[in-house]
């Protein structure tokens, strides 16, 4: 379904009392700061929190903020994409939805004024006295959950065979099956899929990661595991909830390469975080995708339009999290509730979509949507197909659903959990009782 439309429409409103069981973060307006705002004492701290997971040597960042003397020359370049909020990258809509994410790596209010105060008042380096510690990183990309575990890196990496991308070549599918090398079921807590080296970054546009596999009760069965696209961290699975890999699983990659100025060797890797060994989950998360039209995507040149997708949960679940999925042209995309009662509610809206930065938007694990069997799951797509999207590498070009950068998707990769009527009724209830405790 296509609607057309200048902008994408966002409503204002408050969940009731029962919608607050699926929950909205708040927050409060911070003002600037009025004493001197050194980068030892104010800035650094916020830095390390938010900004050196890629603003560090041998990152993906094209430069480091670790010191004083690599920040202050992009000081001027730092505040504005600060005070825009165009970094860190995170476009979740702060007016409406859920507000609350396990990996929310936006800058607050007060974070934001601090930043801008220390240029405005000329970046000053401060007492070299008031640094923090610096912040240990592993040597080049690093893995982004394996200190959560007290790792160094995954229990078991998946490569993908090597593919060199000739300069200049066109966009390229590399698919393979390769085997996963388990001998015996094992339950994964976190995924990690990225390009092998920083140079990968430049041409892999997105890598999708199928599981074939004979399931537990003997069927075989051949499903989507992971998705990796620009600026993904990976898949963190709720407590007592995983991902399950049998024996002799194979993986099959569908790896879409995109053209550089340069030769470039690199191989796609998977790095699985497994449950201990007889620790076994009592939920099993699935990776859906949810919204597409396919075909029927329809954007005209020049124009904004809209598209809609459903899907039906046949069974009670808990929405663990969503990833909005368009190319250059994406502007908008929302995730929607309609409950088997008529009511709607406003998941997520992701209000400023940047092609370079696919997002999984985790849910914090009290405000994570707890649906009944029947919901209908809304994802509505804008696509800005105008010259003033500045990523539209041409706006009088007539633009449908394909594989190709230039193409368009619209789709939303959802984590999704099921469960059985007992557990939804348990653990709204559970829902309930905190919420009325801090009434």
């Amino acid at each position: 379904m296509r609607s057309r439309s200048s902008r994408p429409l966002v409503g204002v409103g408050v969940m009731t009392a029962v919608i607050a069981l699926i929950g909205v973060g708040t927050g409060e307006a911070q003002t600037a700061q009025r004493t001197p705002v050194t980068f030892t004492r104010d800035v650094a701290p916020i830095f390390q929190e938010k900004c050196e997971a890629c603003h560090r040597p041998e990152s993906i960042a094209p430069m480091s903020l670790r010191t004083f003397e690599e920040a202050r020359p992009w000081a001027r370049s730092i505040r504005a994409r600060v005070e825009t909020r165009e970094m860190p990258p995170w476009h979740v809509d702060r007016t409406i939805g859920i507000q609350k994410f396990k990996n929310d790596r936006s800058l607050t209010d007060a974070q934001i004024a601090t930043v801008v105060a220390w240029v405005d008042q000329g970046a000053m380096q401060g007492d070299p006295k008031d640094m923090p510690p610096a912040r240990e990183w592993p040597a080049g990309q690093g893995w982004n959950y394996a200190a959560l575990f007290g790792q160094t890196e995954p229990d078991l990496i998946v490569r993908n065979q090597p593919w060199t991308m000739k300069a200049g070549q066109g966009n390229t599918w590399f698919k393979r099956l390769v085997e996963v090398g388990l001998s015996e079921p094992r339950w994964v807590r976190a995924i990690e899929v990225r390009p092998g080296t920083v140079k990968g970054r430049k041409i892999t546009h997105h890598a999708n990661v199928d599981i074939d596999q004979v399931e537990p009760d003997g069927t075989v069965t051949s499903g989507r595991f992971m998705e990796w696209a620009v600026g993904k961290e990976g898949e963190l699975l709720r407590p007592n909830t995983g991902r399950l890999v049998m024996p002799n699983a194979k993986i099959s990659w569908d790896v879409h390469y995109a053209s550089a100025d340069e030769d470039i060797t690199d191989a796609v890797e998977m790095g699985l975080y497994f449950y201990p060994k007889g620790q076994e989950p009592k939920y099993r998360q699935m990776l859906v995708s949810v919204g597409s039209v396919g075909a029927a995507l329809d954007i005209p040149p020049n124009s904004i339009v809209a598209h809609q997708g459903f899907f039906v949960l046949q069974k009670a679940a808990r929405i663990e999290s969503m990833q909005p999925h368009m190319h250059l042209r994406g502007k908008a995309q929302s995730l929607e509730a309609i409950l088997p009662t008529g009511q709607t509610i406003m998941l997520s809206h992701v209000d400023r979509f940047t092609f370079n930065w696919h997002n999984s938007y985790i849910y914090a694990d009290d405000v994570a949507p707890l649906l009944p069997k029947g919901t209908v799951l809304k994802a509505t797509s804008w696509h800005d197909n105008t010259s003033a999207n500045k990523s539209n590498p041409d706006p009088n070009t007539w633009v449908g659903y394909g594989d190709r950068t230039v193409d368009e998707m619209n789709h939303i990769w959802m984590g999704i959990t099921y469960l059985d009527e007992a557990d939804y009724l348990a653990e709204l209830e559970l829902r309930r009782s905190r919420l009325s405790q801090q009434q």
